[in-house]
């Protein structure tokens, strides 16, 4: 029985897409928590000891080498310096103190700063406590681009899904004149998910994704930096529109929901024509986000 539940858990790692999204989003939810897996290797590992079981010892092979392949290069250090240095954070409309949160995400001294749900009675406070070290800053909606570099053909960028009725802003587009050159820098808030009796709902995230997908693929400045809170993790086949064509973080953890017990990343920093060589989380604001900010070295 032991081995028989290694081998599953193995192929489950190796192998989530079989796992059919529909019905219920299960393939989405499994991938969701992937890593987590991790504990079930070794909670299995103990029970093979108790009943030294060489069968199940043997079998546990299969789901150990398939984490450590996924996920064993996560733990690494990044030994470069970055060309960037960037922090995205959904700072919550229930945040009660805007200005000490802002003031947080500026202690890491990081080149971009991306907001999600800004609220206009907020709006003010990040402004004024951001302007002397970020003087060029965008918003539009309920996300907004703070930058130490000048910004430039700033737009809303439409991910609102078709279902959703009235005023729905939470994409944004502008050009970043860095020091290394232009670079097109998306802040997006895709829809949230959630666990229902019917299993998995993502329907709105994953369709707002694909409508990023496609504004980014026809994006015509060749690097492009993706901050937000995407509502998914990088193995969530629901953001394949965006991880296809975008590069991931390639070490670092960074779980950013909820504050309390943080157990996904589902705020993200992806690159094209660069590399996200490490991200990692901040202390906890206000929000019920964790702060991540990462490092952006370009092609």
């Amino acid at each position: 029985m032991l081995g028989a539940l290694a081998v599953v858990t193995g192929v489950l790692l190796a192998f989530p897409r079989l796992v059919p999204n529909s019905p219920g989003g299960l393939g989405s939810l499994l991938e969701s928590f992937l890593p987590w897996l991790g504990l079930v290797v070794v909670l299995l590992l103990g029970l093979a000891l108790l009943r030294r079981s060489a069968t199940a010892l043997l079998a546990l092979l299969l789901p150990a080498v398939a984490w450590s392949w996924l996920f064993g290069g996560l733990f690494q250090a990044d030994a470069g310096e970055p060309d960037l240095v960037v922090v995205q954070h959904n700072v919550s409309d229930e945040n009660a103190d805007p200005a000490g949160t802002a003031r947080a995400l500026a202690e890491a001294e990081p080149d971009l700063i991306a907001l999600q749900e800004l609220l206009p009675t907020a709006l003010p406070a990040y402004r004024e406590a951001l302007a002397a070290r970020y003087p060029h800053h965008e918003v539009r909606g309920t996300v907004g681009l703070w930058s130490k570099h000048p910004l430039t053909d700033a737009r809303a960028v439409d991910i609102r899904p078709g279902a959703v009725e009235g005023y729905w802003s939470r994409g944004l587009r502008a050009v970043v004149h860095t020091p290394h050159g232009e670079i097109a820098a998306y802040v997006a808030h895709l829809p949230s998910v959630r666990v229902r009796a019917g299993g998995f709902a993502a329907a709105w995230r994953d369709e707002s994704a694909e409508l990023l997908g496609r504004a980014i693929a026809a994006e015509e400045l060749s690097t492009v930096i993706l901050l937000g809170d995407l509502n998914g993790t990088v193995d969530d086949r629901g953001l394949a529109p965006l991880t296809g064509q975008l590069n991931v973080p390639e070490r670092g953890f960074a779980f950013s929901f909820p504050t309390a017990f943080p157990v996904a990343r589902i705020d993200q920093v992806m690159t094209r024509s660069a590399t996200v060589p490490q991200i990692s989380a901040l202390p906890a604001t206000g929000s019920d986000h964790l702060p991540v900010a990462a490092h952006v070295r370009l092609d």
